[in-house]
């Protein structure tokens, strides 16, 4: 990237990373929230999956019509309005009189919190590296680490999960209405080095009608509803698994649940630095076998203090997986359907976030917390398998070639 186009994108990417920030925080929030929650409208521990539905509805929607959006809003509108909608959700958490009352306001959250999502991971894909890829999901890292200490020192100082989420609301209110005014800056971005690359080989975009028939999109989506699976299973009952399974104090479990999550940013800080020498492919395979090591090891080793570190291990090996992902769409599905498969990735993670942590609670209800980071090593032990069988498909189609 020469030193004009430097100087024109620097203010794109520094806007893409705050943006990650805002997706980052309410959904820390949620896992420290929940035991206070659940006391104030008197629920039983699965009912968090009501919620997770109603974000993950709006989610679906909101990724879904992500080209159609993008389109007719452009980056930077579509940025600043589904920040100014997660705040409006936010703050209606705050003063919904009763538990259905806020379900409304989860699937307004999921609406802003696709918005983001879908169209910054195709934006960046599409314009920036690897490198940035992973920094911008850093990012995300960075927003929800600061969501359990939010809602920690809230819960502490006045009693009430509300103010954790006053808090946030405000932030993404302020930082909704900056990206309206930058909204002009996202126009004739240049396109990444490997973009113009894959295209001038006579790679077109194909119609979203076209890449829903691929079926190598849908499967390419599965890996990200599974992967889910692992990052948000641990976010949302770390802390109930260590305050409860494990017996350690609340205020400790929301420590570590911030630890946990600030090692995932760490993690994807690190990435970022090691993309200059490692193909996302190749860091997408240590993670990944990283991540099956130490899950297993986080079920099966009876030691308490092993499950504790064992969190902040996962929390570091996991990072780097899901931008390394997003870098890699078109290797598994052509750049032809890379847009549109990204849009459907997203939405897939995001039904994964509805699902997978919500099924975990209805099974740990039933059958014990303890079942938790079985469900987690499942899930990395299914993100394995698909990765592999990816793998062998695009090593059958260059031998073909």
């Amino acid at each position: 990237m020469n030193a004009k186009k430097s100087g024109a994108t620097l203010p794109l990417v520094i806007l893409s990373f705050v943006a990650f920030i805002a997706l980052g925080m309410p959904d820390g929030l949620l896992g420290v929230a929940w035991p206070s929650i659940r006391s104030t409208f008197e629920l039983p521990l699965d009912a968090l999956g009501t919620l997770l539905f109603g974000l993950t509805s709006g989610y679906l929607l909101a990724s879904f019509s992500n080209g159609w959006l993008m389109e007719k809003l452009g980056v930077g509108k579509l940025l600043g309005a589904s920040t100014i909608l997660t705040a409006t959700a936010l703050a209606g958490y705050t003063v919904s009189p009763s538990w259905w009352a806020m379900i409304p306001f989860g699937f307004l959250a999921g609406v802003g919190a696709g918005g983001i999502d879908a169209s910054l991971n195709a934006w960046v894909e599409a314009h920036l590296s690897p490198r940035i890829m992973q920094w911008l999901h850093a990012s995300f890292g960075i927003g929800i680490t600061s969501g359990p200490l939010i809602m920690t020192a809230g819960i502490a100082r006045s009693g009430s999960w509300r103010t954790g989420y006053w808090i946030v609301a405000a932030a993404q209110l302020t930082l909704g209405l900056i990206f309206l005014a930058r909204a002009r800056l996202w126009d004739n971005a240049p396109k990444a080095p490997h973009y113009e690359e894959e295209t001038a080989s006579g790679a077109v975009p194909v119609p979203f009608s076209r890449t829903l028939r691929n079926p190598a999109s849908w499967l390419s989506g599965s890996l990200f509803f599974v992967y889910v699976g692992i990052e948000l299973g641990m976010g949302y009952w770390a802390f109930t698994w260590l305050s409860t399974a494990l017996a350690l104090s609340a205020t400790f479990a929301g420590i570590w649940t911030a630890a946990y999550w600030a090692a995932f940013t760490v993690g994807r800080i690190v990435a970022g630095a090691l993309a200059q020498r490692l193909s996302p492919t190749r860091l997408l395979s240590i993670s990944i076998s990283a991540v099956v090591i130490v899950t297993i090891a986080l079920a099966a080793v009876p030691f308490r203090e092993a499950k504790v570190a064992g969190i902040l291990l996962l929390g570091l090996a996991i990072a780097p997986i899901f931008p390394s992902m997003v870098s890699t769409t078109s290797k598994r599905v052509g750049r032809e359907h890379a847009g549109s498969t990204i849009g459907m990735q997203m939405a897939m993670a995001g039904l994964g976030v509805g699902i997978v942590p919500g099924l975990m609670g209805v099974i740990a209800k039933r059958f014990g917390l303890d079942l938790i980071p079985w469900m987690i090593a499942l899930c990395a032990l299914l993100l394995a398998a698909i990765t592999l069988s990816f793998r062998a498909g695009v090593a059958k189609r260059e031998g073909a070639e």
